[in-house]
């Protein structure tokens, strides 16, 4: 007597164990969007004072390591990881990398002409950037939407070509 036995159907496409799991956990833009909204809330009522000075340079820090580095790499996303994300259950899904850190790039434009206008005493300009800036966080940081990552998906269209998202696997 032979026991029948079925096998189950392997996967379609087989998942690539070398490659890590790539996303980002969609909690932590909107953490750092809040960060954001503090710092430049403080930095629009300071400029062009010294204090006010400092936090622009300090969030132009920030947006540009989430630029250059990925949004990962930030100090609000180093923070959400070790404090905030220990308490909280995992994500039901991962938010591909690329259109947050287009966000920041946008970002740090509107904060580098916000940093440019103070440096010529250009104040009014200076605060108009960092108005735009501030209301882009404020958006991502109370309803979840980012600007910037929507123009990154506008911009991936207008080229004809689907927007780069890989790595958005959980």
């Amino acid at each position: 007597m032979s026991a029948s036995r079925t096998l189950p159907d392997p996967p379609a496409t087989p998942p690539d164990l070398a490659r890590p799991v790539v996303g980002v956990d969609p909690r932590g833009p909107r953490f750092a969007a809040f960060l954001t909204t503090v710092v430049l809330a403080v930095a629009l009522l300071l400029v062009p004072g010294p204090v006010g000075v400092a936090l622009v340079l300090a969030q132009g820090a920030v947006f540009a390591v989430g630029a250059l580095l990925g949004v990962a790499a930030t100090p609000y996303a180093i923070l959400f990881r070790a404090v905030v994300r220990p308490r909280l259950a995992p994500p039901a899904e991962l938010e591909a990398p690329q259109p947050p850190r287009f966000a920041q790039a946008v970002g740090l434009v509107f904060v580098a002409v916000a940093g440019l206008a103070l440096l010529l005493d250009a104040v009014v300009l200076a605060q108009v950037a960092l108005g735009f800036a501030l209301a882009a966080a404020f958006l991502n940081a109370a309803f979840g939407f980012c600007l910037g990552c929507e123009l990154y998906l506008l911009l991936a269209r207008l080229r004809g070509r689907p927007p780069r998202t890989e790595g958005a696997r959980p």
